[in-house]
C-alpha cells in the first residue's frame, strides 16, 4: 500500500545517490563476523543454501505484491505488501537456510531489521535484509531454515504504512546504509535473484 510518508521521503532525496532515512549504521561489535560465519557454515554444512524463496506469501509470495520494486526511484530493495489488506503482523519467512548476522534496531528510518547471512555451494556469499517489522521472533547467532517465521511486517514504529522493506545483498560486510542510492554495487534485484536461485543441489559441501 502507497503511504504519505513514503512520498515525503522519495521528496528528500538528494539526487546525488543518497536519501536520509534517519538510518544508523550498525557497529561492528552489534554484527556477526565474517570469521564467525566462515567458521558456522563449515561446521554445519547442512546450512548451506539449498535455494531462495520469497519472504512473505511463501514460498511463492503468493497474495503479495512488490510495490516499490528494485531501481524504482533509486530503491535499493522491495517494499511488499499484501494485496487488498492491512498486512500489519503479517508473517515474515527466512528466503533460505543460514544464520543471524543482525537482529535489532538499525534507527528512525528502519525500526527493527533482521539480516540473515547465506552460503551457497559455490562460495558466494548472500545476505538478505528485512526491515519495518514489528516483531523479531530470532536473535544475531540463531541457526535459520529455509521458511522459518523469523518475524512480522510492520510499519518501522509508525512511520509508515505497514509493509516489508526487502533487500539482498552479495557483499557480507556492506552497511545497513540508507535504503536509496544510485550507487547499487553490492545489492541484488530480490525478485530476480530468488526466481534465478529456486533450488540447489549438492549442497552438502563447499567448493
Amino acid at each position: 500500500m502507497f503511504c504519505e510518508n513514503t512520498l515525503e521521503i522519495w521528496k528528500r532525496f538528494d539526487w546525488n545517490g543518497s536519501v536520509e532515512l534517519q538510518a544508523q549504521d550498525v557497529s561492528l561489535q552489534e554484527e556477526l563476523g565474517f570469521e564467525e560465519a566462515k567458521t558456522f557454515f563449515h561446521k554445519h554444512p547442512e546450512f548451506i543454501s539449498d535455494g531462495f524463496d520469497f519472504p512473505v506469501g511463501a514460498p511463492n509470495a503468493k497474495g503479495y505484491y512488490d510495490l516499490q520494486p528494485f531501481g524504482k526511484n533509486f530503491h535499493l530493495g522491495e517494499d511488499w505488501n499484501a494485496v487488498g489488506r492491512n498486512d500489519y503482523g503479517d508473517p515474515v519467512y527466512a528466503v533460505s537456510h543460514g544464520i543471524v548476522k543482525f537482529a535489532g534496531d538499525a534507527g528512525p528510518g528502519w525500526g527493527n531489521v533482521l539480516i540473515l547471512t547465506h552460503r551457497l555451494s559455490d562460495g558466494q556469499w548472500i545476505n538478505s535484509l528485512y526491515a519495518h517489522l514489528s516483531k523479531m521472533n530470532v536473535l544475531k547467532g540463531d541457526k535459520i531454515r529455509k521458511g522459518k517465521k523469523i518475524g512480522k511486517i510492520g510499519d518501522a514504529n509508525r512511520r509508515y504504512g505497514p509493509h516489508l522493506h526487502f533487500e539482498m545483498r552479495d557483499d557480507f560486510f556492506l552497511p545497513t546504509g540508507g535504503g536509496y542510492g544510485k550507487d547499487i554495487q553490492g545489492y541484488l534485484s530480490p525478485k530476480e535473484f530468488i526466481r534465478k536461485h529456486r533450488r540447489f543441489k549438492n549442497t552438502r559441501s563447499l567448493r
